[in-house]
């Protein structure tokens, strides 16, 4: 009889179990390396490029799906290279008129907006658009 308990007893807890939803994993937070906003133009453009520590990217535009994708080595290497070179100064006020493309840099903890950009600004910032161009694509 102790045999039948020793037998059923697991095999009873293996089919009560089965209905149970297995325990949430565990939420690994992602840190951040660099992020671009492109907004604003005739367009109505809303670009976002966030590049995490790991390698892999959060793409989305206006329309369209939030798209993840990880870089390649040689493409995390060459926008680490432009990134050491990049010097982010103070954001500059919105020009007068209509139709201005904003770009907004984050990186390092500090978040800055330009209208035009500075010279060491463009590699980065050509760096994450060509990045959004080959990854994202609407489904």
């Amino acid at each position: 009889m102790k045999i039948w308990r020793i037998v059923l007893l697991p095999a009873l807890l293996l089919t009560l179990g089965a209905g149970v939803a297995p325990p949430a994993q565990a939420f690994t937070a992602k840190t951040t390396l660099v992020a671009l906003h492109k907004q604003g133009g005739f367009a109505g453009l809303a670009d976002r490029v966030i590049v995490y520590t790991d390698g892999c990217a959060r793409l989305s535009r206006r329309t369209g799906p939030t798209v993840d994708k990880c870089l390649t080595k040689k493409e995390m290497r060459t926008l680490r290279g432009h990134l050491k070179l990049l010097r982010l100064g103070r954001s500059e006020a919105q020009p007068q008129g209509a139709d201005f493309i904003k770009y907004t840099i984050t990186y390092r903890g500090h978040r800055i907006s330009r209208y035009t950009l500075p010279a060491s600004w463009s590699p980065v910032v050509r760096d994450l658009e060509k990045t959004l161009e080959k990854y994202w694509a609407p489904d």
